[in-house]
Parts: structure tokens; sequence; C-alpha cells
């Protein structure tokens, strides 16, 4: 009998899975524990985990935001880089050379609790460079200096990279991931905010060198990106990711699984759009977009059915149509594949 990481893990390789994975939003109905579990590097993201308003390793000052579920972003017109002539002023690289890398990892882990004999761990560094420069300089501002000032954006981008790259080859071999987690949220639901073109000038070469100290240790690659991202996916395999999420339906999902088969693992494909969005929708159509969902982008493989309502952690409303979804998909994820063979 194989265990939800076993099972995870096959699929991640390219193998066929023998049922469909699901990455939950809450608790699972039956207590089986997830295939994956998020470990994030405190130092790194602490501010994420704290309570309330906290500031990043740079300085960058962060809000929770009720409606995405207590999520943070950088507190707005509150930024820290006006110019991006100006950034060996303003950003400075936090001394690392203090850290016990071995104890960080142990209480990091520790703390997630995860049985990782059931459970992959992917470790989160949430580095995005293109989101790093907003954090810095907010989207206008970013998104001029890159048109502007690309030669600055870049020389920021290497000294990012420098720092990042230096922490990473200092720790993963203390937390061990099943898989290396990365971040590149450069895109809305209608599509990136900037051209392929500046992607693979600007933002590319700084990540195909932060994923290296996984990819030399033989650790699979996943990519979270938001929005119709799929101008990108090309760039991605380039690097080395093997899968994607939350792969949302803004992009042509099916097309993408088509291309790629079972060299890229779609996650997500589940949005709360249309009929869902309604604040009243009902049980039976939460629970069939569930099955539809799983029956479209799951023959073959490669696929991790994922999906939930963002909202305030303590609406009710939320609370209950996420069990729905659990209960939906649990089952008839385990059950896919013998109904399909």
């Amino acid at each position: 009998m194989l265990t939800e990481k076993e099972n995870y893990m096959m699929m991640i390789r390219g193998e066929h899975p023998e049922w469909v994975p699901y990455s939950r939003f809450g608790p699972s109905p039956s207590g089986a524990p997830p295939p994956t579990a998020g470990v994030l590097c405190s130092y790194l993201m602490g501010h994420l985990t704290k309570p309330g308003v906290a500031k990043d390793i740079w300085g960058v000052t962060h809000i929770p935001v009720e409606e995405a579920g207590g999520g943070k972003i950088p507190e707005p017109n509150n930024f820290i880089l006006k110019d991006i002539r100006q950034w060996r002023d303003f950003i400075k690289a936090p001394d690392i050379s203090h850290i016990d890398f071995e104890m960080l990892a142990k209480k990091d882990l520790e703390e997630a609790a995860v049985n990782r004999n059931e459970t992959a761990v992917v470790w989160h560094t949430f580095v995005g460079f293109f989101q790093t420069l907003v954090a810095f300089m907010g989207f206008t501002e970013a998104l001029c200096a890159m048109y502007e000032e690309p030669e600055e954006v870049k020389s920021l981008m290497e000294y990012l990279c420098d720092f990042y790259v230096d922490f990473i080859e200092k720790s993963i071999d203390y937390y061990k991931p099943d898989i290396f987690g990365i971040c590149e949220d450069n895109a809305a639901w209608k599509g990136p905010f900037f051209s392929l073109e500046m992607y693979r000038d600007l933002f590319k070469p700084y990540t195909m060198r932060l994923v290296k100290p996984a990819l030399e240790r033989g650790i699979p690659v996943d990519m979270h990106n938001c929005g119709r991202c799929e101008d990108f996916v090309d760039e991605w395999i380039d690097y080395g990711v093997v899968s994607w999420n939350p792969a949302q339906t803004c992009n042509d999902v099916l097309a993408i699984k088509k291309k790629y088969g079972n060299k890229l693992v779609i996650i997500g494909a589940w949005d709360a759009r249309g009929e869902l969005a309604n604040e009243d929708v009902s049980e039976e159509v939460v629970k069939e977009s569930v099955y539809r969902t799983i029956d479209k982008y799951a023959p073959g493989g490669a696929y991790v059915f994922s999906g939930g309502f963002l909202g305030s952690p303590n609406d009710e409303k939320t609370q209950i149509k996420n069990r729905w979804i659990a209960e939906a998909a649990e089952q008839y994820c385990r059950d896919f594949y013998k109904k399909n063979r």
C-alpha cells in the first residue's frame, strides 16, 4: 500500500500515480495525511507567520489581508525604494554569518510537525524576483524601472540572487526537502504584467541560479505562479520545474497538459468563479464542480486536485464550502483511476 507521499512522488518523477493526489485547503474528512506539506524557512519568511504587521529581512512592512484568509502583502504606499538607481543605498543584505543553519532547519521542521514517512516536504523560500522588486518599489515604479533602467534592475537582481543562493547552499542540506518550492507571481487574470522578452532578460537568469542548488541534489522544483502565466511555462521547463500551482483556469490548462504530458504536474485548475462565486452557492453545485474538474484534468496522470474558497479565517460560510470541497474530492480522487482504467 503506497503512502500519500509515495504516490505523490511517483507522479513528480513522471510516473502514473495510483490515485489522484488531493492538496487540501483544510483538514481531511477521513483524517488522511496530506500528500505534501509546506515548510517555511523562518529566517527568510518569518514575517508571514507572525501575527499582525511585520517586517521582512529587507525592511519591507507586510500587513495581513482578511479577504485573503489572513495572507500578507507589502503595505501599500510604504515603499523602501523610490529610485532604482539608488538601490545600493537602501537595499542591504542581512549578515547571515551568525546563523546556525542546522538548528534553524531543525526548529522549522519541528514546528511544521510533518510526518515525513507519510507526507512530502515542500521547502518554500518564496523568493520571487519580480515580487521582491514590487515589494521594494510598488507596481508602478517597479514596472517603470524595468523599462527605463533595465541594467540597474539586473544589478539589483544579481545582488539579491547572490544572497539567496548563498543562504540556500548553506541550509538546504539540513532541511532535506523532497521538493523545492519557488514563487513567481508575475501575471494577473488576463495576462502577464510584462513581456516574455523582459522575463528572459531581467528575471529568468537569476531564477535559474536560484534553483541550481536543488537540481544539483536531485530535488524537484515546484513553481507557484497565479494568473494567466502560460507564456512562461516553456521557460520554467527550461530550468527544471516539474510541477505548477495553482494553474488557474485563465490558462489553457488542457493544452499545457497535452503539450508537456507527465513532464509537468498540474496542481489546481479549479477557481471559485461564475456560479461558484455566489455567496449562497449550493453544496450540490460546489461538489459537482469538483467532480467535473477531476474528470477534465486527471486522465493520464500528472494532475493534483487543489481548490478552495478564500475569505476571513473566521467566516463560517467559507469553512462550510471548503468542507464540501474536501468531502467531494477525497474519495473521488482516491477512486478515479480505479474506475477509469
